[in-house]
């Protein structure tokens, strides 16, 4: 085990911010001892942007240029959570400079960058992983559970939405997140994780059909300053087209069944809801992330007075509540802000040498971001061909 290890995040905005603090509460949220971590720099072309959160999160200085965070000797783990089409040239920079890379979702914007940065990780000798937090949610995990030891046993038929509303407003200012063609936005943005989401449940996803694309706001007005996460800003008269979803629909095909998935910017009332139900040979169950607190489960199929779904309340029996929380009881609670924490621990302690049993399940390889770009692509491909059913390429 390394005795120490340095921390930078690249990106400052809404995400990046996530990644600082999590950096900063990791150590706590798991089992055993790691090394001592210093929180070395924050690094944004927007330097007043950068000082504040390093200010914010306790990272000893900041910088404007990412090539900084390459060669600094001091800088052993790096977060990357900057726009989609930068991912790549900085990632493979920072892994052939041996930097240890935890990259935000989705990988990048297309399958041959992302090929690029899949044999760039298998080449390195660092750890290269990629940020699917929702793999954290402990209601999700649970589900999983119940899927994996029997009690809820295969899955038939899954329906899964994410629905946010950042988008909702015709004067929010135009962003990296509204340019590129169909299949840029509202899928590749939430549907990253809602497509993995699915598969983290119910296996790979294989075939998908009925792909549509709708884009409400055809048109947004240029910013006059910065534009963090999805933040509002001023904005100027001048209008840019926007090129990319609003919203997408789409069937799925998995190894056991089938199931529907939407997503959605422009969901009005819904800041933040990623919801699932699964339908299994013993039973069903959802989450909904409007009540991350708890999940609801149907263990009876056969009797009929006692069919229906009972909600749970989630608590130490469940994953990562019992080592990850500092108040670990039911009806506590848990938020997206803790699945960063329990990311970067798990990331951690894959960096410091700790067995995989004794740790905190794995970060997502590059591979899986590659193949979440692969769905993508079948539904760009379903929609263009009228919603006729395409294979997922591997």
């Amino acid at each position: 085990m390394p005795q120490r290890l340095g921390i930078a995040v690249i990106g400052a905005g809404m995400a990046g911010r996530a990644h600082a603090a999590a950096w900063r509460a990791a150590p706590a949220a798991g089992i055993g001892s790691l090394p001592d971590l210093e929180l070395v720099s924050v690094c944004d072309i927007a330097g007043d942007l950068a000082a504040a959160t390093a200010s914010r999160y306790g990272f000893t200085r900041h910088d404007t240029d990412w090539q900084h965070i390459v060669d600094a000797d001091d800088i052993d783990i790096v977060s990357v959570v900057v726009a989609n089409s930068l991912h790549q040239q900085i990632v493979e920079a920072l892994l052939a400079a041996g930097k240890h890379v935890l990259c935000e979702k989705p990988l990048t914007d297309t399958v041959t960058d992302a090929e690029s940065m899949v044999a760039a990780a298998n080449d390195a000798d660092s750890v290269a992983r990629l940020g699917f937090t929702f793999r954290r949610t402990p209601g999700l995990a649970a589900i999983k559970d119940f899927i994996n030891d029997g009690t809820l046993g295969e899955v038939h038929h899954i329906n899964a939405w994410y629905w946010t509303d950042y988008a909702c407003s015709p004067t929010a200012p135009m962003s990296w997140r509204y340019r590129g063609e169909l299949g840029s936005g509202a899928l590749a943005d939430v549907g990253s994780h809602l497509t993995d989401t699915v598969e983290f449940l119910a296996g790979p996803i294989r075939k998908v059909s009925g792909g549509r694309f709708h884009t409400a706001i055809t048109s947004r007005p240029l910013p006059l300053g910065h534009v963090v996460g999805h933040d509002h800003a001023e904005v100027s008269d001048e209008y840019e087209p926007v090129g990319n979803d609003d919203y997408a629909g789409f069937s799925v095909e998995f190894p056991t069944g089938a199931g529907f998935l939407q997503v959605s910017r422009i969901a009005a009332g819904h800041p933040n809801s990623l919801g699932v139900e699964v339908f299994c040979a013993n039973g069903s169950a959802g989450f909904d992330f409007r009540f991350p607190g708890q999940i609801v489960l149907n263990r009876s199929i056969d009797d009929a007075a006692a069919t229906g779904l009972t909600t749970i309340q989630l608590g130490p029996e469940h994953p990562y509540i019992a080592n990850g929380l500092a108040m670990a009881a039911p009806g506590v609670g848990v938020g997206q802000n803790d699945g960063f924490v329990f990311q970067a621990r798990a990331f951690l302690d894959e960096v410091a040498g700790i067995a995989e049993a004794d740790s905190l399940p794995r970060c997502a390889p590059f591979s899986d971001g590659l193949h979440a770009l692969q769905v993508r692509d079948a539904v760009i491909d379903s929609a263009n061909d009228n919603g006729h059913e395409k294979e997922v390429q591997s």
